[in-house]
């Protein structure tokens, strides 16, 4: 530990800070723009200034080491005259036009000028004037107002493994900007518009919206992918115009994807508001009661064995709990699945679905093997944090494919299946640098476990690490990629029928083998309808409820409270931000109130006595998982094939995202990179 004064008060530091980071421990502030705690140092707008005892000059403290016996000064007037001359060439070219900015009220450049700012402006030469610059349909540009901190040029390169962002001139006439003028080929690029201290980068969707006072803040989950980022829901009435991201270093540190921040605005479009009824082909609206009395009548007078229910991928767990809970107890039936795919499933302890390694544990790895899996599309945060491990402990990343520009460099192999079963049977060089890796990281994708032979590579490249000690209590090396918000939750409370971890339902399904189809917000289901009645609860007019035959409008994520299961395992809570449209309710609603209308009571009171009982649920299944043993599995199939990574639309993933226009442009804007190998 350092010992050193700030202002007097005589403080303890560790070593490596920086004396910024000094002050801070401090509890003293220190005005900054160039510098921010996830990003390399640049120390290029001076503005953070601080006077050390025998120096002749003020130090610019975001780049000065930290040192022992140190006496530094924040506020003397000498500081202060120091910054207040920063801030005067800060302000010489920048353009008066606060009252138009969206970055008004809060910005940085902003808040400290009016500390540091003076009333009068000695300059008398021209004004500067930059053209704005295209970077795609997420980022809208006012270059006039650049004071060139370069933070938007550090993240693209160190965070996002884009660089394509950049300063081009010297001096006066300089100029950040991307070099072929295009949009930024990154699903993080829009985390720049919340780096940005000033108004140079702003939110295209969002211009001219609102002003930040006038929106309520909610701080809820994000649900486009199972990584379970942390947002903040700004809403102006009841629409939602923006979502930020929320400080969590376990999980999304403080960056989302382009997905998660800018699919809201799918919540105004091609929504569900009333109960339809289909008759003769087309649609008419309804009231619930008619729609529940139709309802009721079908499952009265069909065999429960003829009832299967279908969950969809962004349902909370309260939903999904009640939607079983209706099943067995109201109808007596057992349908139900949570898969739309056949993905294969061992559901005996909560490892085999989990990704076990966590998500902040990926940088202690030493050794990374992708199997089947594109973690840029899959899990776009998490994705960032292989390539954070990688820069910080140039670990080695292996893939079974090549699956294009991950921002990282990595080995890949052929995709031949057959080289799992040799890595098993210590037959190949990935199987000794399993071994000799004090902390392996083995990530199965999507893909693999739609394979034909999922279970055999599944099951074996498990026993492998078990056998080789990769799988403790302190590490384990196995880890699972899930694909939806849902995933996880709904594997943990049950929501599967399997007994070789194949999808029983949608064998069943696809035979044409039920007579009453329930699909809780399903709408990437692939089966030919026959003469199946499909009852469809959902939000948006989508694929789901095109093939319905009753229609019950459902509410969003943002419009409900709701507990999600991310996929390392992290129960947490998104909050209502907003409500239905019209005649639309909340999913447990709908579905205690289906239940009432069967057998003249509900199934839960109120959403307390269900979020109990809940809870009580995932303690049961928590403790039940820890004392179960689990079982090696024996003779496994194989098949001998070549491995090919289904990517489905990023940017079309869901029904939102669907719904979305800006995710039209954004999809219209990128380029799709095709694989041309990689480096390393």
């Amino acid at each position: 530990m350092l010992k050193l004064k700030v202002n007097e008060i005589d403080v303890e530091v560790e070593e490596g800070l920086t004396v910024l980071q000094a002050c801070e421990k401090a509890g003293v502030e220190i005005p900054r723009f160039c510098y921010h705690e996830k990003l390399s140092i640049a120390g290029n707008c001076r503005m953070c200034l601080v006077e050390i005892e025998k120096s002749s000059k003020p130090i610019a403290s975001c780049a000065m080491p930290a040192a022992e016996g140190m006496n530094i000064k924040t506020n003397t007037q000498f500081v202060e005259k120091a910054r207040k001359g920063v801030m005067e060439f800060l302000l010489a070219n920048h353009p008066l036009d606060c009252p138009v900015c969206d970055q008004g009220g809060e910005c940085d450049l902003q808040d400290q000028s009016m500390f540091y700012g003076v009333d009068k402006s000695r300059y008398k030469e021209n004004k500067r004037d930059v053209s704005e610059k295209n970077m795609g349909p997420l980022i809208k540009t006012q270059m006039t107002r650049c004071i060139h901190c370069t933070r938007c040029v550090r993240f693209a390169t160190e965070v996002a493994g884009v660089p394509e962002i950049g300063a081009i001139g010297r001096g006066e006439d300089m100029q950040i900007t991307t070099y072929l003028e295009q949009s930024m080929q990154s699903e993080l690029s829009a985390n720049v518009v919340d780096l940005c201290p000033v108004g140079a980068l702003t939110s295209k969707p969002y211009v001219f919206e609102a002003r930040p006072w006038e929106l309520k803040k909610t701080e809820s989950i994000d649900v486009m992918d199972a990584i379970g980022s942390n947002i903040r829901v700004d809403t102006y009435g009841w629409e939602v115009k923006r979502i930020l991201p929320r400080i969590n270093e376990d999980i999304n540190e403080e960056w989302i994807s382009d997905k998660t921040r800018y699919a809201c605005d799918g919540l105004l479009n091609q929504r569900l508001d009333t109960p339809y009824i289909k008759y003769n082909g087309k649609f008419e609206k309804a009231s619930w009661n008619e729609v529940f009395n139709i309802i009721k009548s079908k499952f009265k007078n069909t065999n429960k064995e003829k009832i299967c229910g279908i969950t969809g991928d962004l349902a909370n767990m309260e939903t999904l709990y009640l939607f079983k809970e209706f099943f067995n107890k109201t109808l007596g039936s057992y349908n139900v699945e949570s898969r739309n795919d056949h993905i294969y499933l061992n559901p005996e302890k909560r490892e085999n679905y989990l990704f076990n390694s966590k998500i902040n544990g990926i940088e202690e790895a030493d050794f990374i093997f992708l199997i089947g899996s594109n973690p840029r599309y899959e899990a776009t945060i998490l994705n960032a944090r292989i390539r954070k491990a990688y820069l910080q402990n140039k670990t080695k990343i292996i893939s079974l494919n090549d699956v294009g520009d991950l921002t990282y460099p990595y080995d890949f192999l052929d995709g031949d299946i057959e080289n799992i079963k040799k890595i098993t049977e210590n037959n190949h060089e990935v199987s000794s640098l399993i071994k000799n890796a004090k902390k392996p990281l083995i990530i199965f994708g999507q893909s693999i476990l739609k394979n034909k032979s999922a279970k055999y590579i599944f099951e074996s490249i498990k026993s492998f690490l078990k056998n080789n000690h990769k799988t403790s209590n302190e590490w384990n090396s196995l880890n699972t990629i899930s694909d939806n918000a849902s995933t996880v939750g709904s594997f943990d409370l049950g929501l599967y029928k399997t007994e070789d971890g194949s999808n029983e339902i949608l064998k069943d399904l696809e035979d044409n083998k039920f007579e009453i189809v329930y699909l809780l917000g399903v709408d990437n289901l692939k089966f030919e309808k026959k003469n199946e009645f499909i009852i469809y609860q959902g939000t948006h007019g989508d694929k789901g409820a095109e093939m319905a035959d009753i229609i019950l409008p459902g509410a969003a994520y943002t419009e409900q409270n709701g507990y999600f299961t991310n996929l390392e395992g992290k129960l947490q809570k998104a909050y209502k931000a907003s409500y239905p449209p019209e005649d639309a309710k909340e999913d447990w609603i709908i579905i205690n109130e289906l239940a009432e209308a069967m057998n003249h009571r509900k199934l839960f009171n109120d959403k307390d006595e269900l979020d109990s009982s809940l809870l009580n649920q995932i303690n049961l299944l928590l403790e039940k998982d820890i004392s179960t043993k689990s079982t090696e599995i024996k003779n496994l199939d194989f098949d001998k094939e070549i491995l090919k990574i289904s990517n489905d639309d990023y940017y079309y993933s869901n029904v939102v995202a669907r719904a979305s226009k800006t995710m039209f442009e954004c999809k219209n804007s990128k380029i799709n990179l095709k694989p041309t190998g990689t480096e390393g």
